[in-house]
């Protein structure tokens, strides 16, 4: 029976749930793993994780689509994209058909907290791994453990889809040739600083440039970025040092396929940024938040679709993908993946 939530209000946080899903390497191989009640987890206080942060995670969400079915997207490319990640971190890397399969079996587990088609709210899920024994000197644990925990979560911008104001930052949030386009905590540990400073000083979120030259958009803290040109073509900017976002290959995929809309993947200029129709971030937790102000230190570029409301290229490529992901539009072949 579905839990007794204010679904419409939920905020993005997390809350415990029924079930979870708990696999651990040693020894040189995973085991079989299992769906567990307990929420706490267990690790030496010399675990890896807790010295040299080897961690690595991934996000996702399930559904309920407008015909009451229970769904997931493109868990596979999440999987694909996890062994990146370990495989950079010197983790070993969780099978992709169990990866998929425990993911599905975990939303199975805690179908009651799946949000209802409508409310505005989904189910977040969250696969993770860490070093779990002891390492006290420089280098990768030797056993792991491979976490996949889920909540419900209202939007992840509280104001839904309204224009959000974001700064062109000082600081970087990887490395030239660094760890940018991998999923690891400590990239997001060193947002941390950055993204409260950002909030202190009125702005949703920083804008990042490419940490070589600092000329070159890259993405923000925890999200890729979209422009639209005023002749209606989407671009999207091109670096080594920003995570493959999976649902920005959607969106492009969307675009081109659905839409009829041309788009261009390539390094751009700040300079550009006044030549813009719209702009917006993309990801798993806001789909597509769109960007109404961006200020460089003190220079306020105003995005021309405005404050009030999302552009219509960015509305209709949002309306689009959510109606794939809700089932209200046929999905490309493999993207939707059933909970049964």
């Amino acid at each position: 029976m579905a839990k007794n939530i204010d679904w419409a209000n939920l905020p993005f946080g997390y809350q415990v749930t029924d079930k979870r899903f708990v696999a651990n390497y040693k020894n040189g191989a995973w085991d079989a793993g299992e769906l567990t009640s307990d929420a706490t987890v267990h690790i030496s206080e010399c675990a890896g994780v807790l010295q040299y942060a080897q961690t690595c995670f991934e996000g996702l969400k399930a559904y309920t689509t407008k015909d009451g079915r229970i769904v997931t997207f493109r868990p596979d490319l999440n999987a694909d994209r996890m062994a990146s990640s370990c495989e950079r971190l010197e983790m070993p890397v969780f099978p992709k058909e169990r990866f998929v399969q425990a993911v599905l079996d975990t939303v199975k587990a805690n179908i009651d907290w799946v949000p209802p088609f409508g409310s505005g709210a989904t189910l977040y899920i969250r696969p993770y791994m860490f070093g779990s024994n002891a390492v006290i000197g420089v280098k990768p644990a030797d056993e792991y453990q491979f976490r996949i925990l889920v909540t419900p979560v209202g939007p992840y911008f509280k104001g839904g889809v309204k224009p959000i104001v974001v700064r062109i930052s000082d600081l970087d949030r990887a490395a030239p040739h660094g760890t940018g386009d991998i999923k690891a905590g400590l990239n997001y540990a060193m947002s941390l600083h950055n993204i409260m400073d950002a909030h202190r000083n009125g702005f949703a979120e920083n804008m990042y440039l490419d940490p070589a030259t600092h000329t070159y958009i890259e993405e923000t803290g925890g999200a890729n970025i979209l422009f639209v040109t005023k002749d209606g073509k989407l671009v999207t900017p091109k670096s080594n040092s920003i995570l493959p976002s999976i649902t920005r290959r959607s969106l492009i995929q969307v675009a081109k396929d659905y839409l009829g809309i041309e788009v261009e993947e390539r390094k751009i200029n700040k300079n550009e940024l006044a030549d813009f129709a719209e702009c917006g971030l993309c990801g798993t937790a806001a789909v597509i938040s769109p960007i109404g102000k961006i200020v460089d230190h003190g220079t306020e570029i105003n995005v021309p679709s405005g404050m009030e409301e999302i552009g219509p290229v960015l509305k209709k490529l949002r309306e689009t993908l959510t109606g794939i992901q809700m089932g209200e539009i046929k999905a490309p072949e493999g993207w939707i993946y059933e909970i049964k």
